[in-house]
């Protein structure tokens, strides 16, 4: 009898353990169906930001060194910059120019030899100043790359050709 007695012990611990586990498995079969739901729309956000900045940086294309040439400015730019307001000063800065061509882009053979860029480099000069003389000395100081993309963007349009493609500034000084 006593054998019978904990067979049936066993027997009512077994299914009181299985409704137990099949209760658990339904609670959390549907909190882990939402958690998945929650990070599968996490996943697609982001997949759409990295999507739309892989194609922003597609969009720029790269130009290896042997594709590039360079095109140096004799002499240093004095460039007069805006008067910061309450300020009568004048200001300048002082910049070393170059600008970086590449060899293999529309319009290099027509005006990317350093002849042909030493002839328009007034031109070149009054775009690079014209730039510059929107900034007051801080502004110029604090947002070196946004003037750099605004001197290429002129540059770029002036040409109507992307054969020269960044601008280097060396020795810049401000006064």
């Amino acid at each position: 009898m006593k054998k019978n007695l904990i067979s049936i012990i066993i027997l009512a611990l077994m299914i009181v353990n299985i409704v137990l586990t099949a209760i658990m498995m339904f609670s959390v079969v549907g909190a882990s169906k939402k958690t998945a739901a929650l990070v599968d729309n996490i996943a697609t956000a982001m997949d759409l930001e990295l999507a739309a900045s892989s194609e922003g940086e597609a969009a720029e294309e790269v130009i290896s060194m042997a594709d590039t040439e360079t095109y140096s400015f004799a002499d240093n730019m004095t460039i007069p910059l805006k008067k910061s307001e309450g300020d009568d000063k004048d200001h300048y800065c002082i910049v070393s120019i170059t600008l970086s061509i590449n060899t293999k882009a529309d319009g290099y053979k027509e005006y990317g030899s350093a002849e042909n860029l030493a002839t328009r480099e007034g031109l070149i000069k009054d775009e690079i100043n014209g730039v510059f003389a929107q900034y007051t000395m801080e502004e110029a100081r604090d947002n070196q790359e946004i003037i750099k993309k605004e001197i290429i963007d002129r540059i770029q349009q002036m040409f109507d050709s992307k054969f020269i493609y960044n601008v280097s500034f060396g020795d810049i000084m401000f006064g």
